[in-house]
């Protein structure tokens, strides 16, 4: 949970599931939504309390509404209409991706999303779930581009660091390992990257790694190995993320480029597009670090900057959009 106080976050308390869901390699939505249940008091509280408001001085209460696991958003969403109803306060259900959208924006001390520094900018949104182009024009003004047709870069991440025997959440345990490793040892395919289109496709590439797997067991029995098949599969997968979004990045004529979402804690992710963007004389904006995964401060930011900016609330009694568009996400600034 977190709170803003006149545009500043002034608390953003995160209570972790990974060592819950560790044991099973992967998320049970069953168990998450659990966790969301036992935690939710309990967080409130205490960014309450780190905050120094209590409920009573609230103007406005704001939830993810999608997409998302069906009843983990629920519970959520679900506290956050009771709590807005109970204060007779707006209520606004925000989009999980266009939170992540405009968290580049967040900076400062305390953190403040700066719209006043906006500019016209290529967005690459990539996490586990989704990997995401899109032009933003304006502020809450955007056009999504191209996405994934089947797995997410995160997703393959993952789905690679299991066959390798990572431990969960093994995205960035294969990161880690990358850096020790040579990313020319092996050469797996780049996806869809001379494509003229901007969706991305990885199911190719995680089969590649797979069948390379079991033709050369012998992997197993070496370390410099294994470091060598992370730094590899990681250099696929981000030469086709820059790659793509260069390519879009120059054919629409713009010059600042961002990126948020989990996988863009990747460290061969954010350096290469550093170095990319560098090259073109681009500005790049990367999420901070604490603002990339899943996060109730970039949802809490938005949700005002909306609210200031006109845009409606949402009804109290509207229920969550797990497979919601970011195409779709509402944007308005007046009525």
């Amino acid at each position: 949970m977190a709170v803003v106080v006149d545009g500043c976050l002034r608390a953003n308390q995160v209570a972790s599931q990974i060592d819950l869901h560790s044991e099973y390699g992967g998320v049970v939505p069953e168990l998450a939504t659990r966790e969301h249940l036992k935690n939710l008091l309990p967080v409130a509280r205490a960014a309450m309390r780190e905050s120094g408001v209590t409920s009573g001085d609230l103007t406005a209460v704001a939830a993810t509404r999608g997409p998302g696991l069906p009843a983990a958003l629920q519970a959520g969403y679900s506290m956050a209409q009771s709590l807005a109803y109970a204060l007779n306060v707006p209520f606004l259900g925000v989009h999980h991706h266009e939170a992540h959208l405009y968290s580049p924006w967040i900076e400062g001390s305390p953190p403040q999303l700066r719209t006043d520094r906006f500019e016209p900018n290529v967005s690459l949104i990539v996490s586990g779930g989704h990997t995401l182009l899109v032009e933003v024009s304006e502020f809450l003004k955007h056009r999504v581009a191209g996405g994934t047709l089947d797995d997410a870069a995160g997703e393959c991440f993952d789905k690679v660091a299991k066959m390798l025997g990572l431990p969960y959440p093994g995205g960035p345990r294969l990161d880690q390992l990358a850096e020790l490793g040579c990313s020319n040892a092996h050469t797996f395919p780049r996806p869809m990257l001379k494509e003229v289109h901007d969706d991305f496709s990885f199911s190719g590439l995680k089969t590649s790694v797979r069948y390379y797997l079991n033709r050369h067991p012998e992997w197993r029995a070496d370390a410099s190995a294994l470091n060598d098949l992370c730094a590899s599969v990681r250099a696929a997968v981000v030469d086709t993320l820059v790659g793509k979004t260069v390519q879009i990045t120059r054919r629409l004529g713009l010059r600042c480029v961002t990126a948020s979402g989990g996988v863009t804690c990747n460290l061969g992710l954010r350096r290469d597009l550093a170095s990319a963007c560098a090259r073109q004389g681009w500005t790049l904006r990367l999420a901070d670090r604490g603002f990339c995964t899943d996060n109730a401060a970039m949802v809490g930011l938005l949700a005002t900057a909306k609210l200031e900016a006109g845009a409606r609330p949402t009804d109290w009694d509207t229920e969550v959009k797990p497979g919601w568009p970011l195409d779709l996400a509402e944007a308005e600034r007046g009525g």
